[in-house]
């Protein structure tokens, strides 16, 4: 039986991952309900005390197996592309803070609690932020950027250069300006570097964040090898349309599309990983062996668990 691994996923049942161990458990039980073998719990931009806090609540849930790591997304993120982060968390990269956190797993006895780390390359030293995220096994991920194709590329060659392995593309298409054909920016970099195998590139596959046409155009275009479904779901999954948060934002979810009040950003997704794949198949018309390999095979190899 195929174990789907959703490597980017931040709660469900109303509850957010880090926010308390009560709630973090029951949000990662009601995935593996689902379907869902395997789970990566994603924080989104916060203070350093915040997400200090958060991964002091979720390392022993870690440790422990419920969960296979944590995933910080943010904060060292694009303001022009930033989704559904707080805009007055963001900011430059600061190596310190990953220090900071990395300690922290450490003394819960979890050193390797920290998975994967989102980043805009714009945003201040970033190739010393590579540097620091692979000296701790912490695979990096590059998302939520408005750089152009140039800088990206450069990025994702310093972390194949620094770490031996490939880069992660958070949720492409999605926190990224549009490709044009004048001005490709992170969307032609990443699928360029997937092509030469220098990165795995996410998808959501919710039915809301990526068109059919194009889920299918990436996966013939790659292959499943390069490939990571995800979810990111958020604390809606497994309830019904209402108001809900993300962080410190305030969420609306009508029809099952979760989006911020203020602004309309789509904020996450209400779907599990078992639902992403369920669509990929009936709705993009992908190959069922494809679609479990993207959920299964590919998210362990691109953090290499």
């Amino acid at each position: 039986m195929t174990e789907l691994i959703d490597i980017h996923c931040h709660g469900a049942l109303g509850h957010e991952f880090g926010a308390d161990v009560k709630g973090s458990r029951a949000a990662a039980g009601y995935h593996r309900s689902q379907g869902v073998s395997q789970l990566v719990a994603s924080l989104v931009s916060g203070t350093a005390e915040t997400m200090e806090h958060s991964v002091r609540v979720l390392a022993p849930l870690v440790a422990e197996g419920t969960l296979l790591g944590i995933h910080l997304e943010g904060p060292f993120l694009s303001d022009a592309r930033r989704g559904a982060h707080d805009p007055t968390a963001l900011r430059d990269a600061d190596r310190a803070l990953i220090e900071q956190l990395a300690a922290v797993a450490e003394s819960a006895g979890t050193p390797n609690a920290l998975r994967q780390m989102t980043f805009a390359p714009e945003r201040g030293d970033t190739r010393g932020l590579i540097g620091v995220l692979v000296d701790h096994g912490i695979t990096p991920a590059i998302g939520h950027t408005d750089a152009d194709a140039a800088t990206v590329t450069a990025a994702i060659d310093h972390v194949v250069e620094r770490s031996g392995h490939p880069a992660l593309i958070t949720h492409l298409f999605n926190g990224m300006p549009p490709m044009h054909h004048r001005a490709g920016g992170p969307v032609a970099a990443a699928l360029a570097a997937a092509g030469r195998g220098d990165v795995f590139v996410e998808l959501i596959a919710d039915g809301v964040h990526v068109a059919p046409e194009v889920v299918r155009m990436v996966f013939e275009t790659l292959g499943p090898e390069a490939i990571v479904l995800v979810s990111d779901s958020m604390a809606a999954t497994g309830l019904s349309d209402g108001p809900y948060r993300i962080g410190t934002l305030d969420v609306r979810v009508e029809g099952g599309t979760a989006r911020l009040v203020q602004g309309g950003s789509i904020a996450g997704s209400t779907s599990t990983l078992a639902d992403c794949v369920r669509w990929a198949i009936d709705v993009a018309g992908l190959p069922e062996a494809d679609v479990l390999t993207a959920a299964s095979v590919t998210p362990r190899r691109a953090l290499r668990l």
